[in-house]
């Protein structure tokens, strides 16, 4: 009631002033879950069918000061899945930012978000999907002595991914980045240097020999020069006790890093983009329990899968998750992982052979991911692994996306995707999956308003869920009103009672910065991934309502 309150007198103090100079917007996601004849709820989940997850922000400028709260409610209960310490109404974050361009001066107290270089060794921030909201409750100052320099201080507690407290641990960060070819006037190239460090200080009694202090630091460089662009990054995390199931084990003390390369180049009608890297023991929490808990909470650092982020629902069932951190298990010893992706990019012109009357674009893409290679004592908790040999196979993925234009009215995209997947490793599972995916998506234009979207899609795969088969029928009356309906069949299921239909169907209303989305289906259980990092949800159906504007 406090933070209801306090939120009333923001707005109400607000309003005095011009009402140019507020923003902010409103977010909501409702579930009333149902039991059908084939998905029932657990008998706990089933206790609190109707679930909400909503945000109110709220920001005020006022010449150089900014101030905003987001208000953020889960009532009766979060939607499934998401971290049981979400719960009832509170004020999620709050702060003020005082920023003078002429000076490059730019300093936040309250709750902020940042990040470092790549993200490697810090990155906080909000997503709302993944029930992501790392911030850190503190101080940051941001100066920029000369133009070419930029430095970042700040220091704080994170707040608890989920949840309304804080986790333990004290984050203390300090960054620089110096644009090189700035100070020296270079005009043809760009080149320059970056440097990090973040500490984490989290004292914990009764656990002997346990330092306070974990520190990552990092070093990278970037260069740039017409369409030729290169960078790349090496941190370091310092020794840090083995966290097994939420034991903290001071005994098992282990020291972690990352390699991280990026190249490439573009020209008119081509472009080609590859990423290497290397990580080792490198998870990195503000709290040390909470080390690879299921809601990603208390994550500093931001890792995602460095594959290719598809659009469609058969192409996302056997999604790769990032690897970095320490286990062992008798046949089943992770250290971390290697693996490299290459991205390439085609588009043939208007009246050529390939590129027929209105161009054709093409996109190839190739990723491999495995385990580091080395020799690993599970018994002992003993491991040493090799600098750039590979292990064991934990993924690899190949594509090919033709986007064509037939004529003024018809468009296509037509995509394929071979698969390997090693369950055992990547979701701690038995079996290994190699799969292929097609997908046809046409687009009608029928007037200059209306428009039909639909989608084919079938996937083959000789293990686990076995063969799908999808569709999906869009049309959109105007810009402003949609309908769709779609439908995803596991008929390839060896457990006949799992050969389940997850249709799903629905409208949409949007206008401006305006949505709304009412839809009524099922869900398909398993990872559900934004920007390379994964959540798991659980199976379920129900009626769904999503609104969000801005202002």
């Amino acid at each position: 009631m406090n933070c209801k309150k306090l939120l009333f007198v923001f707005l109400l103090f607000s309003t005095y002033f011009t009402r140019a100079q507020l923003s902010g917007g409103f977010e909501s996601n409702s579930s009333l879950y149902i039991d059908d004849s084939k998905i029932k709820l657990e008998e706990i989940e089933a206790r609190q069918r109707f679930r909400s997850n909503n945000y109110l922000r709220i920001d005020y400028k006022l010449k150089k000061f900014t101030a905003g709260a987001q208000l953020e409610s889960y009532e009766p209960k979060a939607l499934l899945n998401y971290s049981p310490e979400l719960d009832k109404t509170h004020l999620g974050t709050y702060f003020i930012n005082y920023r003078n361009e002429k000076i490059r001066l730019d300093v936040t107290a309250g709750h902020f978000y940042d990040q470092f270089g790549s993200g490697l060794v810090l990155r906080s921030w909000e997503d709302r999907q993944l029930g992501i909201a790392n911030s850190i409750v503190g101080g940051m100052i941001k100066y920029s002595p000369v133009e070419p320099i930029s430095i970042t201080a700040l220091y704080g507690k994170q707040r608890n991914g989920i949840g309304f407290n804080f986790t333990d641990g004290k984050i203390g960060g300090l960054n620089t980045d110096i644009v090189l070819s700035s100070l020296f006037k270079a005009q043809k190239v760009k080149f320059g240097l970056g440097f990090s460090y973040v500490n984490r200080n989290e004292e914990i009694t009764g656990v002997p020999g346990l330092k306070d202090n974990t520190y990552l630091t990092s070093v990278r460089g970037d260069f740039s020069k017409g369409g030729f662009t290169t960078d790349f990054e090496y941190a370091f995390k310092s020794t840090d006790a083995l966290v097994e199931y939420g034991r903290i084990r001071p005994e098992l003390p282990f020291d972690g890093d990352a390699y991280l390369f990026n190249i490439g180049y573009s020209k008119s009608g081509f472009g080609i983009n590859a990423n290497f890297r290397r990580l080792e023991n490198f998870s990195f929490y503000s709290q040390r329990n909470l080390a690879g808990n299921v809601y990603n909470q208390g994550i500093v650092n931001y890792i995602p899968a460095l594959t290719k982020q598809y659009d469609y629902s058969l192409t996302n069932i056997y999604v790769y998750s990032a690897q970095p951190g320490l286990s062992f298990e008798p046949d089943r010893n992770k250290a971390g992982e290697i693996g490299w992706q290459i991205d390439l990019f085609f588009k043939f012109k208007k009246e050529s052979f390939l590129g027929g009357k209105y161009g054709t674009n093409v996109s190839v893409n190739y990723a491999q991911w495995y385990g580091l290679k080395g020799r690993y004592d599970a018994s002992e908790r003993k491991y040493k692994a090799d600098l750039f040999a590979s292990g064991q196979k934990y993924y690899r993925d190949a594509s090919i996306e033709i986007r064509k234009k037939w004529s003024n009215k018809w468009s296509s995209v037509i995509t394929y995707l071979n698969q390997y997947y090693n369950s055992r490793y990547v979701l701690e599972e038995t079996g290994e999956v190699n799969a292929n995916t097609v997908v046809i998506d046409n687009t009608h234009k029928l007037t200059k308003s209306k428009s039909i979207r639909w989608e084919l899609q079938h996937q083959w795969a000789d293990a686990s869920y076995k063969n799908w088969a999808a569709s999906l029928l869009e049309f959109n009356f105007n810009s402003v009103w949609s309908v769709f309906a779609m439908d995803l069949y596991n008929y390839g299921n060896d457990v006949v009672d799992e050969q389940l239909h997850f249709y799903n169907f629905g409208a949409s209303f949007n206008k401006g910065s305006s949505r709304v989305q009412l839809s009524y289906g099922r869900q398909r259980g398993g990872l559900i991934c934004v920007g390379g990092v994964c959540r798991f949800v659980p199976q379920s159906a129900g009626l769904n309502l999503n609104v969000n504007f801005s202002f």
